[in-house]
């Protein structure tokens, strides 16, 4: 009996540190179940250097994983941007990739807080790609408040945020709009996905 209890309490132990309760559910040890999860954190992981062990989802359902545990106005912020986003999608007759569910936010270690004015602008670095040569280059690099990096499934990169997190929604819903028009409006989204020829977001007014 003692032994049992032992293990019993070991369990319940190893269930406490693998997750923990916020107002959203329950925030839990990031584990890929599918071969397509896995090759979405793989690629997260090689483009930012950084590891993604929590796995959280929004109150209205988008999925989100991050190094730290969202806090809850960083996890409504990402819901207010996708509301926003749908909400013009559907404005202009778009009807593919309106659900929650459907999206994937990675939370990365943010690679600089000030922009070149020294405004708070959290950006992530990613290879300069066709900016190269460009006023964004930064020596084979750019840095970007977010970044698409699948198509199918819906998948983006931020970075973290310990303030001004309206600026989660402005990023949110701007890298939404390249995933809603590439399963919406093809010949937009491509006039529009590589803003190194000019133009920039909102996309869709």
């Amino acid at each position: 009996m003692r032994s049992r209890r032992t293990i019993l309490s070991l369990l319940f132990a190893l269930i406490a540190i693998s997750s923990f309760l916020l107002p959203q559910g329950v925030v839990t040890t990031a584990r890929a179940q599918g071969s397509v999860e896995q090759r979405l954190v793989a690629r997260a992981r090689q483009i930012t250097g950084d590891v993604f062990p929590v796995f959280v989802r929004t109150p209205r359902g988008a999925n989100v994983f991050a190094r730290i545990a969202p806090r809850s106005d960083v996890l409504n912020a990402i819901d207010n941007g996708l509301a926003q986003l749908f909400s013009v999608a559907r404005q202009h007759g778009y009807r593919a990739r309106l659900d929650y569910a459907n999206y994937t936010i990675f939370i990365a270690r943010a690679d600089r807080t000030k922009d070149s004015s020294g405004a708070y602008s959290p950006d992530i670095a990613v290879p300069a790609g066709q900016y190269a040569g460009s006023g964004y280059d930064q020596g084979g690099y750019i840095y970007a408040a977010g970044m698409v990096m699948a198509y199918t499934p819906c998948a983006f990169i931020i970075a973290e945020h310990d303030r001004e997190v309206s600026r989660i929604s402005n990023v949110v819903r701007y890298e939404g709009e390249h995933l809603i028009l590439y399963h919406n409006d093809r010949q937009l989204y491509g006039r529009t996905a590589d803003h190194s020829r000019g133009g920039g977001h909102p996309i869709l007014q």
